[in-house]
């Protein structure tokens, strides 16, 4: 069962970043449903580096194109991808390391992470963007 769900709502109006989202709820529906069925320490940290991964190549062009366009806001935009992705190895650490178990509270923080900043902090730009006519 999909822990989240993609919608025309959480759109930026840039077809490659809205790809992108997809692409991270697509990880963090994987990883939930792993966690669901149970499967072993190694599958689960290699979805997990996947999403890691994914993250970091995603943060990384929505940022270059928000630099490329002089973005007012891209100081923010880069501390919350910052924050973000420290937060997401350690608690990929914590879980290794058999300190954390990954269920519910990560898989929570996680996709109320994504949501929440697709819908303040990357809506925050879309209006900017759509006048420098970028799609």
């Amino acid at each position: 069962m999909a822990l989240m769900t993609w919608s025309d709502s959480m759109s930026v109006g840039i077809a490659r970043i809205d790809k992108e989202h997809q692409g991270l709820i697509a990880l963090i529906n994987q990883l939930n449903n792993e966690v669901a069925a149970g499967k072993t320490k190694e599958v689960l940290d290699g979805v997990f580096t996947k999403l890691i991964d994914y993250t970091k190549s995603h943060f990384s062009y929505e940022e270059s194109l928000l630099r490329s366009n002089s973005y007012p806001n891209l100081p923010t935009q880069n501390k919350e991808h910052v924050g973000f992705t420290q937060k997401v190895i350690e608690m990929q650490t914590n879980f290794k390391s058999g300190k954390s178990v990954l269920g519910s509270p990560i898989l929570t923080f996680l996709s109320n992470w994504l949501v929440n900043h697709i819908l303040k902090e990357d809506m925050a730009y879309k209006p900017f963007l759509a006048t420098k006519g970028l799609k």
